[in-house]
């Protein structure tokens, strides 16, 4: 691991340092940056983001790490001691530091899979809607009649595009939370 302080940061932060530290980075399991000033820690995200092209998540408990949570593609933020502006400008809040884990791999799991299955399930239900539609067309000589009273059609998105992935959202879930606890590689094989 690299471990470096707030004013070590602030020299590396300058043009002429950025790419031996984010080489340096890369080659480390952990990096971790103390006693550094809201601004750093938001143009460390940035700089991340940008140059490393990789996906950033930001876990704060207090006011100094806002900017952070707020640039990092996701945000965490911890309610505690140090008040609520971190959960406030979070994607998802925690209690603990502790339930990090839960939240990333069993619901980050969960959630991926179904939002993928569910543009699946999208993608099913308009080609099967436009087929009808196509085939229709042939039926009555492309003169552009409609097929379905403007009611039906509002009741057909109605029920195939918003009960289905509440149901699925809710009761779905293709591998129980101990065992994505066990395993933390099945989140990276899911993807």
């Amino acid at each position: 691991g690299l471990v470096i302080d707030g004013s070590t940061l602030e020299h590396i932060l300058h043009d002429s340092l950025q790419n031996i530290f984010l080489e340096l980075t890369e080659k480390c399991r952990a990096v971790v940056c103390c006693q550094a000033t809201p601004l750093q820690k938001s143009v460390l995200v940035k700089l991340v983001r940008s140059k490393l092209k990789a996906m950033t998540l930001a876990v704060g408990d207090g006011a100094n790490d806002v900017s952070m949570i707020q640039v990092a593609d996701t945000g965490v933020g911890i309610s505690g001691q140090e008040g609520m502006q971190a959960v406030m400008a979070s994607d998802f809040a925690i209690s603990q530091f502790r339930h990090l884990r839960k939240l990333l791999l069993v619901h980050g799991h969960w959630c991926y899979t179904r939002l993928t299955n569910m543009v699946l399930y999208y993608f099913y239900k308009n080609v099967t809607y436009v087929n009808l539609l196509f085939w229709y067309q042939f039926f009555c000589g492309f003169s552009g009649t409609s097929m379905t009273d403007y009611w039906l059609l509002i009741l057909f998105n109605l029920l195939f595009t918003s009960v289905p992935p509440i149901i699925y959202g809710v009761l779905d879930k293709d591998v129980s939370a101990e065992i994505l606890m066990e395993l933390p590689q099945l989140y990276t094989m899911s993807q």
